[in-house]
């Protein structure tokens, strides 16, 4: 698509014209639209266009000189837009609209409300009243709290005479002291608050006392990056637990195999795309992306009421005040269970008698949105044991674990203590849904130039986003934004600690080096590799062997294997190898994988070539029947089956516990399917190890317990995943209605 000529904008005006100093109507959407494509020299003689319609462009800034003196309703739609304040050039702006734009919060609508003083419309919503508390109320609260945090910590610390320098450095740690300090209202409207309070300071430090510099503008604050998100303290974390459910409400299933089309989203024209915007999920989502808005303009008007911000008020931005618990005792949670909250009887097998190898612990409901009780739609997707840090290093598995783990799901990350049931910290993002979490730890130094370990968190979901959270400090210190896309799942390398893979809907696996923050915080990510993938990944794992050579990846068209090698100059890469499994007919290649895991060095677990059926096969002999050449057609050195749910619903994947030689998968009825494979695994690894001939059973199905709430007891329930702890003494179970189960080993 060429740029905007004249030609083009006398074409497109409405009613057409002859001199772009007549249009008042301007009609630009759907032209596969750039930043770069909006010329200000042309876009100066529209000027007395009063109506510009850009929606369904690609468009992730605007050009801050576009003169459009007159500019009264503006549509900008479907874009890709990451900030809103060049809007501020547009002063009569009347009517402003920019749904489903996925790097836009809450704090993106206040920030306009500000700018824009004739604004009355935004998505629809007229916003006069609400704007007016924004720029009139919310203004002069934190100009009071930024006024007396000066007189309280800096007024004494300028002395009379003062030099340059020394302005310099009082400006610095004033505005870097008042942005972290100064709290009002909800966690969700952080970002917004950070950007007034420095507004505010640097025009009281101006007007007021005259410390106003010409030149060297310090940059900001890396903290400034994330202030959307909140990580709550542990008592308010323990304040949004529900102890189980009421009657959750879900979400339809596909449940033809044969028509994946039935996934797809009504707005996607790619027939590889039939996944839906939620990676690996249950249903998933048969409309638009963007129909399960988590930002409204009806949600803006509910949160942004002064009261209300003065009920929410909490610590802002990513730290909280230490030494609070969100402990409950056994006496309080009995006395919740006597109120009617919680009724757990597990349900026994009544056909014979075995042994209960494992035994219900808790039913966590701690990712609710917007911290309702009554959220029974929030999926959960991922979780991973925290590694321990005093255990030297990553060589021995159950040595290296802990009882924490991290959780994922809806718009929240929470850790939690799986002994005690305890949310120990939960981490949130208003307009993120988080697919994955993956863990590792970096040697970082402290203040005192001291190297210490501390463990990593990475999230990513939705809006195609890593955050990178300092679990210890309690802080988020940064992003990466990898894709344009959702983010399926990631990992860690178990070799190189700062490398990070991702993968996306935009169908590629992305390599980058997240680098190590200094005691400020200040990172540098890089990307260093990109994997092309011929359909959505869905699942990835590295080659325990070679971790840093090939990559596996289960994907919504197949099982594919690339070279990973960083020595190779070739930064973006085609898939190696495609991996086929039989079916009805024969060996096939296309089928959707939602299930992948290494048991051992060698042999892959894998699910969803045909129902009710997970295979187990050969990584090495497989491959290593591949020869030269690239993008060769595989057959899967199969091993064994393991017998499952006949269910064809996708999406509910596997784990193992290499450890102990367990696998691990839940079905749709909310039961657990446990194999122990360690008789089998000494056989398959000979080389001349066969195919075991029957399909082998569980070892145990842990079925779903009975949860009901004033008598009334839950529908189906889908686990959309279950992972073990490496000691395989928890069994952290995620539901497809916002309950978290953790089952201990007896």
């Amino acid at each position: 698509m060429s740029k905007i000529t004249t030609e083009l904008l006398l074409e497109r005006a409405v009613p057409r014209s002859t001199r772009l100093r007549k249009i008042e109507t301007l009609n630009l959407s759907k032209l596969q639209l750039k930043t770069g494509d909006l010329d200000p020299r042309l876009f100066s003689r529209l000027r007395h266009l009063q109506k510009l319609d850009l929606s369904d462009n690609l468009l992730d800034k605007f050009p801050n000189s576009l003169s459009l003196p007159d500019l009264r309703v503006l549509n900008c739609n479907n874009n890709k837009l990451e900030d809103v304040t060049a809007l501020k050039q547009f002063p009569l702006l009347e009517e402003l609209t920019y749904e489903n734009n996925v790097y836009l919060t809450l704090n993106d609508d206040y920030k306009v409300m500000f700018l824009l003083e004739n604004l009355r419309l935004l998505n629809g919503k007229d916003i006069t009243k609400l704007a007016n508390q924004v720029r009139r109320v919310n203004s002069r609260k934190l100009t009071s709290k930024v006024t007396a945090h000066w007189e309280k910590f800096f007024r004494d610390q300028l002395p009379e005479k003062y030099t340059a320098e020394q302005v310099k450095s009082i400006r610095k740690k004033f505005l870097k002291s008042v942005q972290t300090n100064v709290v009002y209202g909800p966690s969700s409207l952080s970002e917004f608050t950070r950007w007034r309070v420095k507004m505010i300071a640097e025009e009281f430090l101006a007007c007021s006392l005259g410390l106003e510099l010409s030149s060297d503008t310090e940059p900001e604050e890396k903290t400034d990056e994330n202030e959307e998100e909140s990580t709550e303290s542990p008592r308010e974390a323990a304040e949004d637990v529900a102890q189980v459910t009421a009657t959750p409400s879900k979400r339809k299933r596909n449940h033809s195999k044969s028509s994946p089309g039935n996934k797809r989203s009504k707005t996607q024209a790619n027939t590889e795309e039939k996944a839906a915007v939620n990676p690996r999920k249950s249903s998933h989502v048969e409309d638009d992306p963007a129909s399960d808005k988590p930002r409204t303009s009806n949600q803006q008007v509910k949160e942004a009421t002064p009261e209300q911000e003065a009920e929410e008020t909490q610590k802002n931005g990513e730290q909280f005040p230490k030494g609070r618990s969100s402990r409950r005792s056994g006496e309080q949670k009995s006395e919740e269970q006597d109120n009617g909250v919680v009724t757990l009887t597990p349900v026994k097998n009544s056909k014979r008698k075995e042994d209960v190898s494992a035994e219900p612990l808790h039913f966590l409901q701690c990712h609710s949105k917007g911290n309702s009780r009554e959220d029974f739609k929030t999926q959960l997707w991922s979780c991973v044991f925290e590694p321990v840090l005093d255990s030297g290093a990553r060589k021995d598995p159950i040595v290296n674990s802990s009882r924490t783990v991290a959780t994922c799901g809806g718009e929240s990350v929470c850790l939690i203590d799986c002994e005690t049931g305890t949310v120990l910290k939960k981490y949130k993002v208003a307009t993120e849904e988080f697919f994955s979490v993956a863990w590792t730890t970096l040697t970082m130094v402290i203040s005192d130039s001291r190297k210490k370990a501390h463990n990593i968190l990475a999230a990513a979901g939705r809006r195609g986003i890593v955050k990178l959270i300092h679990v210890a400090a309690d802080f988020c210190y940064g992003e990466i934004k990898a894709h344009k896309k959702p983010i399926a799942t990631v990992c860690f390398s178990p070799t190189q600690e700062t490398h990070l893979f991702t993968a996306s809907y935009d169908k590629r696996i992305a390599l980058w080096d997240i680098g190590i923050p200094d005691c400020d915080y200040n990172f540098k990510a890089r990307q260093l590799l990109v994997l092309e993938t011929a359909s959505i990944p869905l699942r990835i794992a590295l080659v325990p062997t070679c971790p840093e050579q090939y990559l596996l990846a289960g994907c919504e068209g197949g099982c594919f294997a690339w070279n990973i090698n960083l020595d190779k100059g070739q930064k973006s890469r085609p898939f190696e190898a495609i991996f086929q499994f039989p079916d009805e007919e024969g060996m096939t290649t296309s089928h959707r994988v939602d299930g992948l895991a290494f048991l051992n060095d060698d042999v892959v677990v894998s699910k969803s070539s045909k129902p009710g059926c997970i295979y187990l096969w050969s990584w090495s002999r497989s491959f290593d029947a591949k020869g030269k050449g690239c993008q060769q057609t595989i057959s899967a050195v199969i091993l064994a089956e393991l017998e499952w749910s006949t269910t064809d619903m996708s999406y509910l994947t596997l784990s193992t516990c290499p450890a102990k030689e367990y696998v691990f998968c839940g079905d749709e009825k909310g039961s657990v399917w446990m194999y122990n494979l360690s008789k089998y695994t000494t056989a398959w690894s000979s080389v001349k190890g066969k195919r075991s001939e029957r399909r082998i059973s569980p070892t145990q199905i842990l079925k779903w317990p009975e949860l009901r709430v004033n008598g009334e007891q839950p529908p189906e329930i889908l686990v959309n995943n279950v992972v073990a702890d490496p000691a395989f003494t928890y069994l952290v179970v995620l539901t497809s209605v916002n309950i978290t189960a953790i089952w201990k080993k007896s």
